[in-house]
């Protein structure tokens, strides 16, 4: 029958891992080999350090005699697994590959466990299963901290994406075009509404061309957004033309009784800009035409 209590046989394991760092950080590299270890994203001795600096933390948490993953003793080694996970998110690992920095641990830490508790059943089984709820709890947020730092690495490359597909073309002094490509949602006509706005102001122009040429259809809601960056444009003291209406979209507003009676329409971007032109009292005369008036 064991005497020591489970604070006492976590510090005892605590003792064991420093008396033994260097072996434990190469048993716990060589299990991440394989499938598990990417040796094209992380040098052998970049891992050795983060996993010698790991240890150090993890050693200090069971030399406290806490096993509860979630209390503050345990406020570094959540640090350093956060910091882990979200660089191994940038770095292109995937879950099951961050997540065996933990786990990999299992067998050499679960060898000491074995080497220091085999001549006492309870105190073995005890310790085993304690030690075994705190690296899977170690796992799992790991898991979760890098699935949320993939999560916001992919939203903020769909908002770069966003900006990037809704660039503001300057086409003459006073008239900017804005070429939308696939569909409007409220997000995105956000960000479109920003950018030609700001394009405006910027440049002082009096006419803005929005070509829905790339939007594949128009329905109630891509025609409402259409209608509110014209309103936003209209306030800033830009008129708005929309070029690109093809037939089939013709019909759909007309089928849908969308007004767009007061907005000037075009099929065609050319159409669009002759007309912003002539609202900024500029014409154009062929060279032959002009030749053969002279």
């Amino acid at each position: 029958m064991s005497t020591l209590s489970s604070s006492d046989r976590t510090r005892e394991l605590a003792a064991l891992v420093v008396r033994n760092e260097n072996t434990f950080v190469s048993e716990w590299i060589r299990e991440m080999s394989g499938a598990t270890r990417r040796v094209d994203l992380m040098k052998d001795g970049e891992l050795r350090t983060q996993c010698s600096e790991f240890l150090r933390h993890f050693q200090k948490c069971l030399d406290g005699g806490d096993l509860n993953f979630q209390s503050s003793t345990w406020d570094k080694v959540r640090e350093m697994l956060s910091e882990i996970s979200r660089s191994r998110a940038i770095q292109g690992f995937t879950p099951g590959e961050t997540a065996s920095f933990v786990f990999s641990a299992k067998r050499p830490l679960f060898t000491l466990i074995r080497r220091e508790f085999g001549n006492d059943a309870e105190s073995l089984a005890s310790q085993m299963w304690a030690t075994t709820e705190l690296l899977d709890s170690m796992g799992l947020y790991t898991t979760e901290i890098f699935q949320k730092s993939r999560e916001d690495i992919i939203r903020r490359q769909q908002e770069e994406l966003l900006e990037l597909s809704t660039p503001v073309v300057k086409l003459w002094d006073g008239v900017l075009a804005l070429p939308i490509i696939g569909t409007l949602d409220s997000a995105r006509t956000q960000i479109v509404m920003e950018s030609l706005l700001q394009a405006i102001v910027q440049t002082n122009s009096r006419v803005a061309i929005i070509d829905i040429t790339g939007v594949p259809t128009v329905d109630t809601v891509v025609a409402q957004h259409l209608l509110k960056t014209v309103t936003a444009a209209r306030l800033m003291g830009a008129d708005c033309i929309i070029s690109g209406v093809r037939p089939q979209i013709a019909q759909t507003i007309v089928h849908l009784g969308i007004n767009l009676t007061d907005i000037v329409t075009k099929a065609t971007l050319s159409s669009a800009f002759q007309i912003a032109l002539e609202r900024l009292g500029i014409s154009f005369v062929k060279e032959r035409n002009a030749r053969a008036k002279s």
